[in-house]
C-alpha cells in the first residue's frame, strides 16, 4: 500500500487505542502484562505515526524561503559550479554539509556515520530530488574518506569560500577559533533562482534536559535502532571512525 500525501481528518481515522486493541498480534510465552503494556505502546506508536505525518504536511506548506546568493562549488573533477547546478534534472534538492574543514584531521565521526547511511539509498532517492555532501575540505580528500568506507553512490563537493557555511549557520566564531556545525538543507528550484525550502533548526535553545538537540523525526537510522533497545541511545555514547571489535 502507497501513502497518501495527506492524512485524513481527525474524524475520519480510528482511535489508536481501538486500533491496538484490535491487532491480533501476540508473541510465544508472553504475559497478560506484557500484551497490556504492548497494547498501549502500539496507541502510542500509531498518534506518533500520525503526528509524523502532520508535521510533514505543515514542513509542506511552508510559503516561499529566502533566496540564495550565488554560491560556488567545486566537483571532483575541479569544475566550478552554482547552487543551481547541483539540481541536475529535479527541482529539489537536499544537501548535507559535514564536519569535515580543512583544518580536521578527521571527519566528524557523527556526520560520517550519518553520510554512510545516505550512500545505499542514494540511488533511490536521487529518483525524487537531488542528493549532494557538502565540506570544506577538498572534494578528494572528501572522497578519500569515501574510498576509506566504501560508499559508491554519493557526490561531494568543496565550498568555494566560506560563505555558504556562515550563511547557513554551519561556521562561527567561537572564542578558540572557528566552530563548525553539520548543516542539513532542503532546496527548491523557483525559475532561475534557488530558494531555501527547510533547514534543520535546533541547538542548545531546543533541546530537552538529557537529550541532543536531534530533529523530529530523526532522521539517522543509527538512533532510530538504538531507540527500539532496552538500553535506547545512551548518554555517554557516540559513534566512532573506528572500532576495535575485541570490545
Amino acid at each position: 500500500m502507497k501513502d497518501t500525501a495527506t492524512l485524513p481528518p481527525a474524524e475520519a481515522l480510528k482511535p489508536a487505542r481501538e486500533m491496538a486493541e484490535a491487532h491480533p498480534t501476540r508473541w510465544p510465552g508472553e504475559s497478560d502484562e506484557y500484551r497490556r503494556a504492548r497494547t498501549a505502546l502500539l496507541a502510542e506508536e500509531i498518534e506518533l505515526r500520525r503526528q509524523i505525518q502532520r508535521v510533514a504536511e505543515h514542513r509542506r506548506a511552508l510559503p516561499p524561503g529566502g533566496v540564495a546568493k550565488d554560491y560556488r562549488f567545486l566537483d571532483e573533477d575541479g569544475k566550478e559550479l552554482s547552487l543551481i547546478d547541483l539540481f541536475g534534472r529535479h527541482g529539489t534538492l537536499f544537501t548535507y554539509f559535514w564536519m569535515f574543514g580543512p583544518e580536521r584531521e578527521r571527519p566528524c565521526p557523527m556526520c560520517t556515520s550519518f553520510v554512510g547511511s545516505l550512500d545505499i539509498p542514494a540511488p533511490d532517492i536521487e529518483q525524487r530530488l537531488a542528493l549532494a555532501i557538502i565540506g570544506r575540505s577538498p572534494v578528494e580528500r572528501q572522497m578519500a574518506v569515501a574510498r576509506e568506507r566504501g560508499w559508491a553512490h554519493l557526490n561531494f563537493y568543496q565550498t568555494v569560500g566560506d560563505d555558504f557555511a556562515r550563511d547557513y549557520g554551519a561556521l562561527t566564531d567561537g572564542d578558540e577559533g572557528i566552530d563548525e556545525g553539520a548543516a542539513v538543507l532542503v532546496w527548491q528550484r523557483d525559475g532561475d533562482k534557488v530558494r531555501l525550502f527547510w533547514a534543520a533548526e535546533g541547538g542548545a535553545e531546543t533541546s530537552d534536559p538529557g537529550f541532543d538537540p536531534h530533529l523530529a523525526p530523526d532522521p539517522t537510522p543509527l538512533w532510530n535502532i538504538l531507540d527500539m533497545t532496552p538500553e535506547g541511545r545512551g548518554t555517554d555514547w557516540y559513534p566512532s571512525l573506528e572500532y576495535n571489535d575485541a570490545l
